[in-house]
């Protein structure tokens, strides 16, 4: 399958810009994308690894909506290491980032570190896409443990009468002993 075709129907519309595929799940199929800091349009784009599988997306949507942001920020803010290492994961985003800039082109930069935030915790699907690309992120390590496996049993897109769509077939995986 292709995968340009693959992640526009899983985020259901067409990438901005190239892509290169960071992760993916053990059906295969993206689970992370690389996006450069400039969209095609020329747009600034901060966020270097974008999400775009359904079954992540989904189960960190519930987390953000029960006040997941706000609790992974007060994590940090109780522990002077923890705040440390946050600081360093924004850096090396910025970092990463900014080492792909086409400096000869004359147009704004992205700027900040994970989702380009200045600071705190913006995203909670920025930062565990970053960790599932095989980064350090300890905030993306944490949702990880709230939101994996990641274990579909049918793929959340196939070929759908010669196209590549959302699987009609696939459905959210329970997980024993939490509640989705």
């Amino acid at each position: 399958m292709d995968d340009r075709a693959a992640v526009a129907a899983q985020i259901e519309r067409e990438p901005r810009s190239r892509i290169d595929v960071a992760a993916r799940c053990h059906l295969e199929i993206p689970v992370v994308i690389i996006v450069p800091p400039h969209l095609d349009d020329g747009t600034p784009f901060p966020t270097t690894y974008w999400l775009t599988c359904p079954l992540a997306s989904r189960r960190i949507g519930r987390l953000e909506s029960a006040g997941g942001v706000k609790a992974a920020e007060q994590r940090l803010e109780s522990d002077p290491d923890l705040v440390r290492r946050h600081e360093a994961t924004m850096e090396r985003y910025a970092a990463q980032r900014d080492a792909q800039v086409d400096e000869s082109l004359d147009r704004p930069r992205p700027s900040g570190g994970v989702a380009g935030a200045a600071a705190g915790v913006k995203c909670l699907h920025a930062h565990y896409a970053d960790f599932a690309a095989g980064n350090n992120n300890l905030v993306g390590e944490w949702t990880a443990a709230e939101i994996e496996p990641l274990d579909c049993s049918i793929a959340c897109v196939a070929a759908v009468e010669g196209t590549v769509a959302r699987n009609p077939l696939w459905r959210e995986p329970k997980r024993s002993g939490r509640p989705d």
